[in-house]
């Protein structure tokens, strides 16, 4: 039930993307075969329908999804409504829903990881989904708590902090197969650096964020692009998409600095270039970021699309 995290000389470089045929995520946070990286997101802005597009169109042999500590009743409209039949049939679900012993929502955690090892361990390249990290240590504090482990930061036991490591850092890419994997983390209050949250980023190879303000605009998947990274994106991607990637975050990073003087008629257009040119492509940039749940795109048709996004 508890699979040891494989001895770092024997992981295998991370090379090669994976493909989730999400825009967003291919053209501006690329994921590699093994990589394991974070959504950090407050509750009702789109995480479980983001993981049901990725459980769907991802190009991975085995999903491996984690509903640790959710809603009884969520559980099976994810499967119904987000994963679907074309989801359901290479995927194997873990349920442990929040009315269950602390010890089972745990041991749900370890057991879909297990699960995960086995297929990697058939040369298989797995995905594995986990909703959600917060849940997880949530049960690992009752359990500490009733063990006399004395409360930390925000009531969380020790053990919570440990516990974290060896959970996470048992996917990887290994000399036979892969896992790659995708955590959610809640983040209480919209609060980015809580604990759990802060623990989790420090330990994954990346974190996308996704951003209440730009899922009120009805904007989905309300992806922060500014403030969401794929440490692994430099080394599996080729310098024409890394220069069109770095231009887009460019012109949008300048565009909202500006966007309140713009906003109010402050800013007349020629006295700065900068501005000036992240305007002519913000509405372009917007386009190619949202994306409707059926929607699926290869990844040279992504390259595509951010390429003219851009002119």
């Amino acid at each position: 039930l508890y699979p040891k995290p494989t001895d770092p000389m024997q992981r295998q470089i991370i090379n090669e993307p994976i493909i989730t045929k999400i825009k967003a995520i291919d053209a501006l946070l690329t994921l590699g075969k093994g990589q394991r990286i974070g959504i950090f997101a407050g509750s009702g802005v789109g995480k479980s329908t983001l993981l049901g597009m990725i459980a769907r169109k991802a190009k991975a042999d085995v999903n491996v999804i984690a509903l640790i500590g959710e809603r009884g009743r969520e559980v099976r409209e994810f499967i119904e409504n987000d994963l679907t039949q074309e989801g359901l049939k290479k995927s194997v679900v873990v349920v442990a829903t929040s009315d269950e012993a602390p010890l089972l929502r745990r041991e749900g955690a370890f057991l879909a990881s297990a699960i995960a090892k086995f297929f990697s361990d058939q040369g298989l390249d797995v995905m594995m989904m986990m909703d959600s990290v917060t849940r997880f240590a949530m049960a690992q504090r009752e359990i500490g708590l009733a063990i006399g482990e004395p409360p930390t930061m925000k009531g969380y036991t020790p053990s919570v902090f440990s516990f974290l490591p060896r959970l996470m850092e048992i996917p990887g890419k290994f000399q036979k197969g892969s896992i790659t994997a995708i955590y959610t983390v809640l983040v209480d209050g919209d609060d980015f650096n809580e604990p759990i949250a802060d623990t989790a980023r420090s330990i994954l190879d990346g974190h996308i964020v996704l951003s209440r303000k730009i899922a009120e605009k009805n904007h989905y998947p309300a992806i922060d692009i500014l403030k969401s990274v794929s440490r692994l994106m430099n080394s599996i991607v080729n310098s024409e998409h890394k220069f069109l990637a770095n231009n887009l975050r460019k012109h949008m990073s300048i565009y909202e600095q500006a966007e309140d003087l713009i906003n109010i008629g402050a800013y007349s257009v020629g006295s700065n270039p900068d501005i000036d040119a992240s305007l002519r492509v913000i509405n372009k940039i917007n386009e190619f970021l949202v994306q409707g749940i059926d929607e699926s795109y290869e990844f040279s048709e992504t390259i595509d699309l951010l390429s003219k996004a851009l002119e």
